[in-house]
């Protein structure tokens, strides 16, 4: 019997080190908390999570770049999983209307087309693409500064074929020029356009605008807003089986201000995720777990819009979904911040912080069906991670208004350096 050689182990060409805990958010639950961790890095995976000699046994660190945080916590990037990132202009006149709860103005402004949907859909058509890609490109900069490394971005504010296709391809130049991961998603059904009927709408959707962003490649998933004065359960059907059809997997805008019966049709379809959730029943969101759609939680767009039922996560969770956090970044919405999001969750919505930092992590991977490339620091897992300035997690959701993100690295590639005493 000839004996064993010694097992090859790989090299790492980058080393983060020095931290008090590492999040490791591991596919079976919990956070995963690894205290005075430390993670290898290699051809943008990672291959190594563990104490400084647990690395040294899994991987051949010399010649690795080593980045010591000093004290800090490492966790997984954030992963925001419902955004609404391209549009033009902005809709600061109805925020202020609504912030000072002057229901006249706000009633002039949607009178004058200068409120809601309309409104931005008006904007958004006569802005250049350049222009697009510029004021998005900010917007996207700025979450990157907040420890994002994945963004969902949905079209919907162009709501004809030519311009649903200009802001796909948006998309497309943003994940070119950010070092950002961009999950595209088609919401052509997002309003109804003025001048058209609902009927003849769904069927330009279905006829025309589904088979022209999957032939083009622009999309990886179809959603449409389910709700009272947008789109029915019918309706919902019927576009969301043509995006399956052409390939798009499906997400829904669901029951954000109605209760619309849609929770069976998402489940039917096969919905990675169900967004929104603010009027869903106890037997909906049971219907919803049974069938694996991720509930993704908007605790920011509910605290823009004043909701007076913000959305119940603690009931989601009981029913048995799997949470998710997003920032609902939109012109009624503006906001970049998963860790702001983070804080809402826990402290206006009763989640647990380590529930909280999961569902802004690992919980948006699987509300875009990359549970098993991202969301996590685990060996084979894409190397996005960043480091916050913090004694231990807990201060995430304690230090309120703060950005404590002090390092990201997306793909293994570090995009944000921030450390205290660093010399670039």
């Amino acid at each position: 019997m000839t004996a064993a050689g010694p097992v090859e182990r790989p090299g790492a060409d980058l080393v983060v080190t020095g931290a008090t805990e590492v999040l490791t958010v591991p596919p079976e639950g919990g956070l995963g908390v690894v205290p005075g961790g430390a993670v290898a890095i290699s051809s943008g995976r990672v291959v190594a999570v563990g104490t400084l000699e647990t690395l040294a046994a899994m991987a051949d660190l010399a010649g690795a770049r080593v980045i010591e945080i000093d004290g800090g916590v490492v966790a997984p990037g954030y992963v925001d999983a419902h955004t609404h990132i391209v549009f033009g202009g902005s809709r600061v006149a109805e925020y202020a209307a609504r912030a000072a709860r002057d229901a006249g103005a706000l009633a002039r402004l949607r009178e004058a087309g200068e409120a809601g949907i309309p409104a931005t859909v008006a904007a958004t058509r006569t802005a250049p693409s350049d222009e697009l890609v510029g004021s998005a490109g900010s917007r996207l900069a700025e979450m990157i500064e907040h420890g994002t490394t994945t963004v969902e971005s949905k079209s919907g504010y162009g709501l004809t074929t030519a311009a649903e296709i200009a802001l796909l391809e948006v998309n497309r130049a943003l994940a070119a020029r950010f070092p950002v991961r961009v999950v595209s998603t088609f919401l052509g059904a997002h309003d109804v356009p003025t001048g058209s009927s609902r009927a003849a709408y769904v069927s330009l959707v279905v006829g025309e605008m589904i088979p022209e962003v999957a032939s083009r490649g622009l999309a990886d998933f179809c959603d449409v807003y389910c709700d009272s004065g947008y789109f029915d359960a019918h309706d919902a059907r019927r576009i969301l089986e043509a995006g399956v059809l052409a390939g798009l997997r499906a997400k829904i805008h669901l029951d954000a201000y109605s209760h619309t019966g849609a929770a069976a049709v998402a489940a039917d379809v096969g919905a990675v995720s169900a967004d929104h959730l603010n009027e869903l029943t106890e037997a909906d969101a049971k219907t919803l777990a049974v069938a694996g759609v991720v509930g993704v939680g908007l605790p920011g767009l509910d605290f823009a819009v004043g909701h007076d039922r913000p959305v119940d996560l603690a009931a989601l969770r009981a029913a048995g979904m799997e949470v998710a956090l997003a920032t609902d970044m939109c012109p009624a919405c503006w906001m970049t911040s998963m860790t702001l999001v983070v804080q809402l969750a826990c402290r206006r919505y009763g989640l647990p912080i380590d529930v909280a930092i999961r569902a802004a992590t690992r919980g948006g991977a699987l509300a875009l069906g990359l549970g098993d490339e991202i969301g996590s620091l685990a060996p084979g897992y894409a190397a996005d991670l960043q480091a916050w300035d913090l004694p231990d997690h807990r201060h995430l959701a304690y230090r309120l208004g703060s950005n404590p993100v002090v390092l990201v690295v997306r793909g293994g590639e570090v995009v944000v350096d921030r450390r205290p005493h660093h010399v670039a």
